[in-house]
């Protein structure tokens, strides 16, 4: 008898449709992998503003909700976005203690969470557009600009061409940027309970799917 996989859930509010083309694929990698524990189920909403986000689930249980967001720069713009991003999932905690939400942020891009799944991308860039480079080399791809990798069609092409193995040594790859950051001397910067660095490159978007890996048996650090 064959027996059935449970079914794990997992919340998420994302900035943008690379993401979330991004996070229905690895759901459908998951679901279709045969060494996979469980499946698993992505509720998903492209929303910025965490707080919209938390305020729209109708839930009694608690819930853990990851927000994936950038660093895009240090531009005063850019920086003030950034920390009242972290404000407003700040602030559901007040509004419904069931809702614990984590920060799945790049910087500076979701776009160097791609790159890490193919190759290393340690160096510190001047600006965002500069991706381009490694993204190209990364997916065999030419590219003129990031605005055309992130068509949908060009974005889903990239998708095609990634295995779980590879999101596996993503997570790999951006925990030694976390050490080299922790190395280097970095300043972790604390804020009403969140942390990340100002340097690019950093991210921790890693956290989350590599719990999602570890919850389907599909990433051990026993073995």
């Amino acid at each position: 008898m064959i027996m059935r996989k449970s079914t794990l859930k997992y919340y998420f509010s994302v900035e943008g449709e690379t993401e979330q083309w991004y996070l229905e694929w690895l759901q459908n990698q998951i679901n279709n992998a045969p060494k996979a524990a469980c499946k698993v189920s992505f509720n998903k909403q492209i929303q910025k503003d965490p707080l919209k986000r938390a305020k729209s689930l109708a839930i009694t249980d608690k819930v853990e909700i990851w927000h994936l967001s950038d660093y895009e720069s240090s531009d005063e713009v850019h920086a003030k976005q950034f920390i009242e991003t972290i404000d407003r999932m700040a602030e559901t905690k007040s509004l419904k203690k069931q809702i614990n939400y984590n920060f799945g942020y790049s910087n500076f891009t979701f776009d160097l969470w791609m790159i890490l799944h193919k190759m290393d991308c340690c160096g510190s860039l001047s600006h965002r557009k500069q991706y381009i480079t490694p993204i190209n080399k990364a997916f065999g791809e030419n590219f003129e600009d990031m605005d055309e990798f992130k068509h949908e069609a060009n974005f889903k092409r990239c998708l095609k061409k990634l295995k779980l193995q590879d999101v596996i040594e993503a997570v790999k790859r951006s925990k030694a940027i976390m050490e080299i950051n922790k190395q280097n001397g970095y300043v972790l910067h604390q804020y009403r309970g969140y942390s990340y660095y100002k340097e690019n490159p950093s991210l921790m978007i890693w956290e989350i799917i590599e719990k999602i890996l570890i919850d389907c048996e599909l990433l051990s650090y026993n073995s």
